[in-house]
Order: structure tokens, then sequence, then C-alpha cells
């Protein structure tokens, strides 16, 4: 019997890596893609074939139509998608007060609608109980300072999954948004130890979350436990932000 696929945009780093080998360990097959350097993904593939699972790294840049139309027919397809995962994501720190129309739109064109055209381009190939995570932000709620563009797709993403959400439900698919807080990641990377500590002592339980924490509750959101919950916003950020 064929395992199931599931497929992670932006898969070759933070969250989108420790999804691809929790859902490999969980009985998928993984087929992940990277943009900007093909390294990571491929030592996350690596990983996960060591294991004696399956795994393949594409090369996608999400606001390329071109790209993700090779997407929309690579081989994989052709086995049903039942797990997708919008992860990928530009975020270039743009002070609110300064960000312009290019930056609004550059950031819209990759978070916003390349998650749409992935999943325009994905669908058709949907199995009949599909999932859909996508991976949105805590700033979709709050807003930010220094990312108001970042803020605003990943808002304009969270209205899209759950109208999606509805739109699917009679089919059997379900959609989720998952929402991190401080996340080990990249975006983070540029810290000091003193603005790392700062973020910390802002978080109720102390500590900055893992990959692996949201890789946990993207497991939950695809599996046979959350069987009745679509359209729903989780935020998991260790009691940062309680909307």
């Amino acid at each position: 019997m064929s395992r199931p696929v599931a497929l992670i945009t932006g898969g070759g780093r933070g969250i989108g890596a420790a999804a691809a080998k929790r859902l490999a360990a969980d009985g998928y097959d993984v087929l992940l893609t990277y943009n900007t350097s093909s390294k990571p993904a491929e030592m996350v593939v690596d990983e996960i074939r060591e294991r004696g699972d399956d795994a393949l790294a594409v090369k996608v840049d999400c606001a390329d139509d071109g790209e993700v139309g090779l997407l929309g027919i690579h081989p994989w397809m052709a086995r049903g998608i039942d797990v997708l995962v919008l992860n990928h994501g530009a975020y270039d720190r743009i002070a609110a007060g300064e960000m312009s129309i290019a930056d609004l739109r550059r950031t819209m064109s990759v978070n916003f609608e390349g998650a749409v055209a992935v999943w325009k381009a994905v669908q058709p190939h949907f199995t009949p109980e599909a999932r859909m995570v996508v991976v949105g932000s805590q700033l979709g709620t709050r807003g930010s300072p220094h990312g108001a563009d970042y803020a605003a797709s990943k808002a304009a993403l969270a209205t899209w999954a759950r109208s999606l959400a509805q739109a699917v439900g009679p089919e059997g698919k379900r959609v989720n948004v998952l929402a991190p807080g401080f996340v080990d990641t990249d975006i983070l990377a540029g810290d000091s130890r003193e603005k790392r500590s700062q973020r910390e002592q802002e978080v109720p339980l102390k500590r900055v979350g893992s990959p692996e924490d949201m890789a946990g509750t993207i497991a939950f959101l695809v599996g046979p436990d959350s069987a009745y919950i679509t359209g729903a916003v989780i935020h998991v950020n260790g009691g940062l932000y309680l909307p």
C-alpha cells in the first residue's frame, strides 16, 4: 500500500523543515519546495531518506507562475496530495511608516498570491479528504510596526483560508491556519543576546518556540484527532498573544 503524500512549500528551513521531518516520521512521503538555496532542502531530504522514508525537494518560486505551473504537473501529483502545508514566505522588516507600494506588492506576491497560486495548481490533485495548513503569524492579527506588509499578507492568508474552509468543507476537506509567535528560525537569527532574552521574558512560558513545536501542531491539524476542526486559526505562541 502506497504512503500518503504531503507537499510542503518552504520546506528547506525552519518550520517547513521540521514539518517535513515530522510528517515523514508519521508515515507520509514528502515533497518539499525551496526557492533560494537547494542545500538546506537537500539536507532535509537526505535526513528523511536515511531513516528509510521517501522525500524529494524541488525548486519553486511561489511568486513565479511558470514555476508554480510546473509544480502542478510534477510526477508526484499523480499519486494524489493528501496534505498541503503552505509555509513559504518573505519578511523584510520594513518600518510601517516607510513601506512603499512596491514593498507591499512584493510581499503580497510571495506570501499571499503565491500561496493561492500553489493551491490553485495543486488542488486538482487533492485526495477526497485532503487537509491543508496555512502557516500564518500572530502578526496577522495584532499587526507590526516593523512589518506592516508582512502582517497584512498573513491577515489575508488567514481570511482566505477561513473562506476556503467553508467552500471545501462539504467535500470533506479541511483547512486550518497555524499562527506562530516567536519561533527560533532565520527570522530571529539576527537577534542580539539581549534581544533574545527580552523575547523570552515577554513569553509567559519563558522561551522562544522551536520549529518542532510548530511541526507538532501541524501534525495534529492534519491528523485524525482534529477531524472536526476546520477554518480555525491556532495561535501557538507560549501565551505571548491571546486573541
